[in-house]
């Protein structure tokens, strides 16, 4: 069944307006007693019967409340450094459908591509738009924020003090991803930082390291920037309970 997301909370009656207003009429060709998804900003989700509609609207009365449990047990943020062309949107798409909880474009001072201002607000429009398809398509409860493009320093100011902060280091890390993760208690939340194509600057690493970064290695072969960020999203997930891994129960 078609999946929307509702930009308020659930109500008898629903709207929705937009691209997914034309989607549904024109592309798939819904009719009134169709019935779709909804899922509201908070993460309620129901099952709705469309009632009337046009290119540009589309109403459907709510049928009945659904419970739906696949968010990961634990909050994976993801902050990646820009990547050259296009692999942004990839990474996007893919974290997403992994589970990610929020992505955070960060400007490092090895990226390859800068952006003007117009530039950074046309870029994450495109990457929210990506995500908010990826959320559909995999039947997330909620739609992740990919976050404005912002410094490190931006980033680290921006975070709350529960956050631990996981370097995927292409250097001399201390200990492995998983080897962290099973020793040490767990976290609020994690951030994964991810570098560009050229590295981290040595500017870059002595920040995180006076800010009580965590610096792990993934093994002796250097990864692709795109490869990294959802790999370690992926061990992340897995090791705490997701994507297959032992969940412990919530009782």
């Amino acid at each position: 069944m078609r999946r929307f997301f509702l930009p308020g909370p659930l109500t008898p009656e629903v709207v929705i307006k937009g691209a997914d207003a034309r989607h549904i009429s024109r592309v798939l060709r819904m009719k009134p007693a169709d019935e779709i998804v909804v899922v509201s900003a908070d993460g309620q989700a129901g099952i709705a019967e469309i009632t009337r509609f046009n290119e540009h609207e589309v109403t459907a009365l709510l049928q009945r409340t659904i419970a739906i449990e696949n968010e990961p047990p634990v909050q994976v943020l993801l902050a990646q450094c820009l990547p050259k062309g296009d692999k942004m949107d990839y990474i996007v798409q893919k974290a997403v459908e992994l589970g990610v909880e929020a992505i955070y474009p960060v400007a490092a001072e090895h990226s390859v591509v800068k952006y003007d201002q117009a530039k950074r607000q046309a870029r994450r429009q495109r990457w929210q738009k990506i995500a908010g398809e990826a959320a559909k398509q995999c039947q997330r409860s909620t739609v992740p924020e990919v976050k404005p493009i912002q410094g490190l320093a931006e980033l680290f100011n921006s975070l709350d003090d529960d956050v631990t902060v996981l370097m995927l280091y292409e250097g001399l890390a201390p200990m492995g991803i998983k080897e962290f993760l099973t020793k040490h208690e767990s976290a609020g939340s994690y951030l994964l930082l991810i570098g560009p194509e050229g590295g981290f600057s040595t500017a870059e690493t002595d920040f995180c390291r006076r800010n009580d970064v965590r610096f792990l290695t993934m093994g002796p072969r250097i990864l692709r920037t795109e490869t990294a960020a959802l790999t370690a999203l992926g061990i992340v997930l897995y090791e705490k309970g997701d994507l297959g891994g032992y969940r412990e129960s919530k009782n």
